[in-house]
């Protein structure tokens, strides 16, 4: 066993996805208490330009026809044999269902231990995980000999990830990846939305909160007076009052606006992965323990309902309308 922390690099169709570059940021955090180096795991075949910007100490570089594109069997198979060779000290994975499905599946393979939901590290190398949707936090050591780790946004952004230095690059040989039983046949595109959120400099955000579809026209009328648009999180699409290209958060959307205004969201992780890279966050919510308190800059327990068409108002004659 050694002292290094290994990242599990997830990317998609020649894109490395943002929750790499905030496992990055967790891990070079963890190496100050713990030692060793930060190692970003690269698997992929011709991908070596994905690890151009990460900051990483090396990459570890596994290349396959088998793994251009993500299919658990073949992860597994390589990852298998990696981190039971090299045994390092921790392994990084993103609370995702990529991550999620390498992490448990080799845990079981490997007999090593599991921390899910980790959100930070402490100064002396302990983890807080966050249960029951964020209300909870735990915190402990990591477990060894080698932790298997899902990580979930929130506490690290994902530019402390990124390096405007290439970090040297060891290709590692691994074993034939044969009788694959899955394969990658084709992707299906989404269909295009009415809008892209993710371009939104204002974004007005409803959760369950917002009781019904005809409450919507409230943070409408928000989002014109601000120049922004309407976005929600999952209960909201799933009763069909906004279209799913509206959608903010993990099998959503994750959007950069200059304003993310949470009207009514619990804030789950899935819907926080996609809104840590907001400039500011604010918060209206009754539950004092709401997640999403945890993420905001700003925040009030108000009942939305109390203070959507004030604030509303307040714009329209700061604007002279």
């Amino acid at each position: 066993m050694n002292q290094d922390i290994y990242v599990v690099i997830e990317h998609l169709r020649g894109q490395v996805a943002e929750i790499s570059y905030v496992m990055l940021a967790g891990a070079r955090e963890l190496v100050k208490s713990l030692g060793g180096s930060v190692v970003a795991v690269l698997l992929g075949n011709k991908a070596q330009g994905l690890a151009g910007n990460l900051a990483a100490d090396k990459v570890l570089y596994l290349e396959h026809p088998a793994l251009a594109e993500f299919t658990s069997d073949a992860y597994q198979k390589a990852l298998t044999d990696l981190i039971g060779k090299d045994q390092p000290r921790a392994v990084l994975f993103g609370s995702t269902s990529i991550g999620t499905d390498l992490a448990s599946t080799l845990s079981i393979k490997l007999g090593l231990p599991m921390v899910s939901s980790c959100r930070s590290f402490s100064s002396d190398g302990k983890f807080t995980s966050q249960i029951c949707g964020g209300k909870i936090m735990a915190e402990g050591d990591l477990p060894s000999p080698t932790a298997l780790v899902t990580i979930v946004p929130g506490g690290y952004k994902a530019e402390q990830g990124q390096s405007a230095q290439s970090p040297a690059i060891t290709q590692v040989q691994i074993s034939a990846l044969e009788s694959l039983r899955v394969t990658l046949a084709n992707y299906i595109e989404p269909e295009s939305g009415d809008l892209d959120i993710a371009k939104e400099p204002v974004l007005i955000s409803v959760g369950r909160g917002i009781q019904n579809q005809d409450n919507i026209v409230l943070a409408e009328d928000l989002a014109r007076a601000l120049g922004g648009a309407v976005s929600g999180s999952r209960p909201v699409i799933d009763q069909g009052w906004l279209t799913t290209s509206r959608l903010v958060g993990k099998s959503g959307k994750s959007v950069k606006p200059k304003v993310y205004l949470a009207l009514g969201i619990s804030g789950a992780p899935e819907h926080v992965e996609g809104i840590t890279n907001s400039d500011t966050i604010i918060a209206i919510n009754t539950d004092p323990a709401a997640p999403i308190f945890g993420v905001a800059k700003y925040g009030s327990e108000i009942d939305l309902f109390d203070v959507i068409e004030i604030l509303t108002e307040k714009v329209k004659q700061s604007k002279g309308g």
